[in-house]
């Protein structure tokens, strides 16, 4: 499935004064890992983040948000952005430093 490609491109340059940003083809789309752990993608045409499972009730009032459900299995801490939610800089930052700041705390998935 294709990603949105201006997307990816905020994403980016959001992200190019993080150190150790890698990119990488999954969750149908771009995801940008920073510091070797998932922090945010491109799926299709919307932004998928990671965040603070704790704020997982506060966030999901945003607009434009839905919680990621894989498998008829909710999890928290992770959900999707559509375009109406990241239309403005200040929204599409508060995303990207949402994702951010619990990339700092968030531990790395187990390689296989």
């Amino acid at each position: 499935m294709p990603y949105n490609e201006k997307l990816a491109a905020r994403i980016r340059e959001a992200l190019a004064g993080q150190r150790k940003v890698e990119e990488k083809k999954m969750f149908r789309g771009l995801t940008f890992m920073v510091n070797g752990k998932m922090c945010v993608a491109v799926s299709g045409e919307e932004m998928m983040c990671r965040f603070d499972p704790k704020l997982q009730d506060e966030i999901a009032e945003k607009r434009g948000f839905r919680t990621m459900i894989m498998g008829g299995r909710e999890y928290k801490g992770f959900g999707y952005v559509s375009e109406d939610g990241i239309k403005s800089k200040k929204d599409f930052e508060f995303w990207i430093n949402l994702c951010v700041a619990y990339n700092k705390v968030a531990k790395a998935s187990k390689k296989k």
